[in-house]
């Protein structure tokens, strides 16, 4: 098309709609240089980009060119979006805070709802809060010494993945589902469930169909992931989305129009589906990821597609604030505006941090500017002109390494830290080349810098930053020594969030380009901060949230003959209001005063602690089926 419309003077209409739905593939690959270091993350766990990523690489290729109009329809703009395709109200001045660029045209969100092309998803919102409280065994991190926000996430994510707390939240998803939204629709309506990783995803699949299995409930689920995973604790070989243990259903179909039958009710989705997915049968949402800002828009949107007696929708949030999601869904929900624009003074002052460091000099820029212009160029002469850039670079972390490793080896602290300190400026270096370039693709196309010495920087840098891999190892974190002791979700109650556009949030421009640094990691005692995640998150916990309790009644219940008997002959609900269960509940917690006195004494003088832990001992701690299974066994 360009070439049409430079040489034949042609004229094109690029026309997108929903610009903001999911790309993947040479698409995504292609982009990678331009996405945020949030966009990479998302991408490197199996996540996707958007049309309207697309659509700004591809105008940032020929800032200048003529012939080509694009027009994009989407319902959640981006701030670059606006600044690059937005109108100014006085076109003759340049955009700044009073002269702020604005859509073409807005059928906003409030009108959609009002006209009934779309549904408001924020009327049925359910908020749960989760407490939990670890525990570390005794003097085994009293001495260890870790990185406070890594052995921090490590923590949180340990309790994400933890079986309690996933079959905790698979028993609320499920039983949700039939009560609340299987009947909808004639019994068609279908959910969505939203997790935080590919790994998360697995390991939820396979304790929902455990749990729908015990139950025997006539529901099948599907579950969207890009890639392979790789997770030992729930089988050797790595899993794909057409991995038969996973998705059986699908027999050689896109998961979209598995979906779309009567087969599978409920969708499990991690970094994908969760932007441009149209599926009107779709009444339910489950949440239990962190959603930002566009994020939360976009993927509860999911929801909001009509469909013929389709009239409710519902949402069961594990993780976000019902505030936070709210003040994302006011953004969109008559204009998006921004708050400012883009200081185009970001790119020089990124130019100067970047050649102040002296990882390059102008005669090599020049040397590959001058091959990746030449049409007649061949790739070897590319490779004789970055190639040893790259290769001084590597040279350079490779040394800091080995520095670090004799350092540790001879317990020199100092060589140890001023070696590390060497590779993660060199890790900064290479993400302040990847900033300058999304910065640059961007403001050059709105902003014309007179100066060919940028242009030249941004070929340099795109040709050198895929040879910089720096390989740095993690450090670790030994968790084998915690144990998760009490867990809870308190159900927040189910409320309508308010949509107003009265002080709508803003939209932010590009700030701060470039401001990573080298900073000192603060350290701390792991079990410092085990008791700091306590302190936050275990205030709501009570005794009858007590894990370790229900398992040490579990084992000397499942010592009586006389329960493996009535397991064996009986239903589970049958089961559940045996007086000989709770005769043995009692007795157990009586054999457990020595090692509770406090906690067994209140359960005894109890009858909601010892209902409360009859509920998890046929729960997740799945009495019943143990009892049957050494029946069987027998």
């Amino acid at each position: 098309m360009r070439k049409q419309a430079a040489t034949h003077g042609k004229r094109f209409a690029v026309i997108a709609d929903e610009a903001h739905s999911s790309q993947t593939g040479d698409a995504a690959s292609k982009l990678k240089q331009v996405l945020t270091a949030d966009e990479l993350a998302a991408l490197t766990d199996g996540g996707e980009i958007s049309t309207e990523d697309v659509l700004a690489a591809q105008m940032a290729a020929r800032a200048g060119e003529s012939g080509i109009t694009y027009v994009a329809f989407t319902a959640t703009p981006k701030a670059k979006t606006l600044e690059l395709f937005g109108r100014r109200p006085d076109p003759a001045q340049p955009a700044s805070a009073t002269n702020l660029p604005q859509p073409f045209h807005v059928y906003s969100m409030r009108q959609a709802i009002e006209e009934g092309f779309i549904l408001d998803v924020l009327r049925n919102y359910t908020n749960y809060k989760l407490a939990f409280r670890l525990a570390t065994a005794a003097g085994d991190l009293d001495d260890t010494q870790v990185e406070r926000t890594a052995a921090t996430k490590r923590l949180m994510n340990w309790v994400r993945l933890h079986p309690y707390n996933i079959a905790q939240k698979v028993q609320i998803v499920v039983e949700h589902y039939r009560e609340t939204v299987a009947p909808l629709l004639e019994g068609r309506a279908k959910a969505m469930v939203v997790v935080s990783s590919r790994v998360e995803a697995v390991r939820w699949q396979i304790a929902i169909n455990k749990y729908i299995q015990q139950q025997n409930y006539p529901l099948r689920t599907l579950v969207a992931f890009s890639g392979e995973v790789h997770d030992p604790e729930s089988g050797p070989e790595p899993f794909r989305e057409t991995s038969r243990e996973l998705n059986p259903d699908l027999r050689g179909r896109d998961i979209r129009e598995a979906f779309k039958g009567a087969e599978c009710q409920i969708l499990l989705v991690a970094n994908k589906l969760q932007t441009g997915f149209d599926q009107p049968l779709l009444c339910g949402m489950y949440i239990d990821k962190r959603l930002d800002g566009i994020q939360a828009v976009q993927t509860l949107s999911r929801l909001n597609r009509c469909h013929p007696g389709k009239q409710d929708t519902y949402v069961l949030d594990f993780v976000n604030e019902p505030e936070d999601v709210l003040a994302a869904f006011r953004t969109y929900y008559a204009t998006a505006a921004l708050s400012d624009v883009t200081d185009p003074e970001l790119i020089l002052s990124l130019r100067t941090k970047l050649d102040a460091l002296g990882h390059y000099d102008d005669n090599e820029i020049e040397r590959v500017v001058k091959v990746v212009v030449d049409p007649k160029s061949k790739q070897a002469q590319l490779d004789a002109a970055i190639v040893p850039v790259a290769d001084r670079l590597l040279k350079k972390f490779a040394a800091a390494k080995a520095s670090q490793a004799e350092a540790v080896a001879r317990n020199d602290d100092k060589a140890a830290q001023a070696a590390k300190d060497a590779m993660e400026a060199l890790l900064v270096f290479r993400s302040d080349l990847g900033t300058y370039l999304r910065a640059y693709s961007f403001l050059s196309q709105i902003f014309d810098y007179g100066n060919t010495d940028f242009e030249k920087r941004a070929i340099f840098f795109k040709c050198v930053v895929p040879l910089l891999k720096f390989g740095m190892e993690r450090e670790g974190v030994d968790l084998s020594g915690i144990t998760l002791t009490h867990h809870s979700l308190r159900n927040r109650g189910q409320r309508t969030l308010p949509l107003s556009d009265k002080d709508a949030p803003k939209l932010a421009p590009l700030t701060e380009a470039g401001s990573g640094a080298v900073q000192e990691k603060e350290k701390a005692f792991l079990h410092e901060i085990v008791e700091k995640l306590n302190s936050l998150f275990g205030s709501d916990t009570t005794e009858g949230d007590q894990l370790s309790y229900a398992n040490t009644l579990a084992a000397k219940t499942l010592e009586s003959k006389t329960l493996r008997m009535q397991a064996a002959s009986n239903s589970k609900e049958q089961f559940a209001h045996s007086p000989d269960l709770k005769r043995a509940i009692e007795d157990a917690i009586i054999e457990a005063m020595d090692v509770q006195q406090d906690l067994s004494t209140r359960a005894l003088n109890s009858k909601v602690i010892q209902e409360g832990l009859k509920a998890i001992l046929l729960g997740p701690l799945g009495l019943y089926e143990k009892l049957r299974s050494l029946t069987e066994s027998a």
